[in-house]
């Protein structure tokens, strides 16, 4: 949240952490692939990418029907589908993630830092939260760290807008009078990471193992190539039984490890860190503290909305698409780029695929922890049942399959036939193209940087590049004279041509057909103080052979109609807002009318 809001450049930010200091050991460590796509805009993807255990395929194993007592291996399957995504599924110290947006803060125009040590006190709201009182929103803290042992050290806050990202047991949604709602599972699990040697021969792959008496456990690969963390199915408790953590022990989850292993064993030989849980669902009653007689200005995010088991790896992946979806939306307002009204689609989209989340998770360990079907258990999970929901949930666990539905902020799609694999209300699917100013072959996807800007990508159809019927000429024509034109309305005299909407054009045409002179100036603007001009705006399909890596035209992989071409809306948090033909500069017009406020 902080990350995003720094990028603005005049937004006052605090980011307080009741914690001593930066995270050194985390718990949430499974990163999705929508999650890195979410990293690259924030430029640190790559080395994500480089440090961490990249899951490729996933084992199952299940009770051996000759020897029940012991476990085989029923299957491999690879863990994420042919172009879900450009990014991978990885495991990597949920530390680095937050040092990398860390950095993100401190190299931002504000130059933005945590203050750690401060344990919130009380929020309040100003009730009429009139123009009258521009923050009014006060935040009392104690700072941890007290100098005098007769003093209590208070400091006060006044602020615009607070966001609770401070987890299960969050102080913000108590201050705002909201709670978790939900059953638990009455499930024990153990987690703990560790250094072993083990005859068991998918150490190094994600497993789900299901044993026919001794419970179930996962194995997650950790980076590095010789830590694994192991999840393992403790007793079922009673109802309204809490775990006994006191009288748990590491040496008695290894144990129960071996049993659920059984014909291998593991010999650990040091235990880097280990925890036990109690698997629950629960979700807030409230995204924010809105009423009917006011704007929300609380609002919550992650585990202080939605709490879950860890084994599908939902928790810091929704979190962080949690705060992205809010974190733009906020700056503009801000800014005075958006009316306030825009906030409302923060709960009205997350609180949505939060109960989805819930649901999910629910039917996921349901199934993870039940014991396998058998003569002696008819009412047990087919593991092979399992193994089909686990493929036939992969979008869903790789964060790609959220669709909003039709808002202020996503269209209804009317013209989705234009492009079928650009569906409106999820995220913009990625895929490879040739950058024409220097013939680099890049993933179109990768434009999206955090910066809150909207992307309008045109689709030029099968007319001749910047000819008189080229329909993305027309396009440029009107965004740089018409004075209905987007670009005129909502871009700020003194800032960048693309700083609000910005505008980029693929075409159909090998990229030495098409001649730098011809292209439209809206298609290279000029930038900076310098006015130097952007020559990475223009994108051509990926015409080289396969044997060169090439072969893969984007028109073919996204349903993209090559007679017509299409305009293509994305929100700054790379969601597909609307698809409209070519020559719809009305419906241009009128989509940004609706989320943005002429300057």
């Amino acid at each position: 949240m902080a990350a995003q809001l720094s990028q603005f450049g005049t937004i006052s930010v605090a980011i307080v952490d009741q914690k001593d200091d930066r995270l050194l050991v985390g718990q949430a460590d499974g990163i999705a692939c929508r999650t890195i796509e979410m990293f690259q805009a924030y430029g640190f993807a790559d080395q994500i990418i480089q440090e961490a255990y990249q899951v490729n395929e996933a084992s199952f194993w299940k009770p051996d029907t000759e020897k029940p007592n012991q476990i085989a291996r029923s299957s491999k399957v690879p863990d994420v589908a042919d172009d879900l995504s450009e990014m991978p599924h990885l495991i990597i110290n949920q530390a680095r993630v937050h040092d990398e947006f860390l950095k993100v803060m401190k190299q931002s125009p504000i130059k933005l830092e945590p203050h750690y040590q401060r344990k919130l006190l009380g929020l309040e709201v100003d009730p009429s939260c009139g123009s009258s009182n521009e923050y009014p929103v006060t935040v009392k803290l104690e700072r941890m760290v007290n100098f005098s042992q007769y003093t209590q050290e208070i400091e006060t806050v006044k602020a615009k807008y607070v966001i609770g990202c401070d987890g299960a047991r969050s102080s913000v949604r108590a201050a705002i009078g909201k709670e978790l709602v939900g059953e638990p599972l009455n499930q024990a699990w153990g987690v703990m990471d560790v250094l072993l040697n083990t005859d068991f021969p998918d150490i190094r792959l994600k497993c789900l193992i299901h044993s026919n008496n001794e419970g179930n456990m996962l194995i997650i690969p950790r980076e590095g190539g010789y830590m694994v963390r192991l999840y393992i199915e403790l007793d079922k408790l009673k109802e309204n039984e809490r775990v006994a953590r006191d009288q748990m022990t590491p040496d008695i989850l290894i144990a129960a490890a071996n049993r659920i292993m059984q014909p291998y064993s593991v010999d650990v030989k040091e235990v880097a860190w280990w925890s036990v849980y109690e698997i629950g669902q629960r979700i807030t009653t409230a995204f924010d503290d809105s009423t009917e007689e006011r704007a929300a200005r609380v609002f919550l995010a992650g585990d202080a909305c939605h709490t879950h088991s860890p084994k599908a790896g939902q928790g810091l992946n929704t979190s962080v698409m949690d705060t992205w979806n809010l974190g733009w939306k906020l700056a503009h307002v801000l800014i005075g780029r958006a009316d306030e009204k825009i906030l409302k689609t923060y709960s009205d989209e997350r609180r949505e695929y939060g109960q989805a989340l819930i649901d999910f998770d629910r039917e996921f360990s349901r199934m993870f922890s039940a014991k396998p079907k058998s003569a002696e258990n008819p009412d047990g999970v087919d593991p092979a049942e399992f193994q089909r929901y686990f493929q036939l949930f992969g979008e869903y666990t790789a964060g790609v399959s959220i669709q909003y539905r039709p808002s202020l902020m996503v269209g209804k799609g009317q013209n989705q036939d234009l492009a079928t694999g650009l569906t409106v209300g999820k995220r913009f699917h990625s895929a490879p193209v040739v950058r024409h100013g220097d013939a680099k072959p890049v993933q179109l996807g990768h434009c999206h940087t955090a910066d809150g800007a909207y992307r309008v990508y045109a689709f030029a159809g099968n007319q001749e590049p910047m000819s008189a019927r080229c329909g993305v000429k027309a396009l440029c024509e009107f965004l740089a004279n018409d004075a209905n034109s987007p670009l005129k309305q909502f871009t700020p005299d003194d800032a960048d041509p693309d700083s609000v909407i910005d505008l980029r054009a693929v075409f159909q045409q090998h990229h030495q057909s098409i001649e730098r002179a011809s292209l439209h100036p809206t298609l290279t603007p000029e930038k900076g103080r310098y006015g130097l001009r952007d020559y990475e705006k223009v994108f051509c399909v990926d015409n080289r052979p396969e044997s060169s890596g090439g072969g893969k035209n984007i028109y073919d992989m996204r349903g993209i109609n090559k007679e017509q071409g299409c305009i293509v809306i994305v929100r700054p948090d790379q969601y597909v807002a609307e698809v409209l033909p070519l020559n719809d500069h009305a419906g241009l017009s009128a989509f940004f009318n609706q989320v943005l406020v002429a300057v």
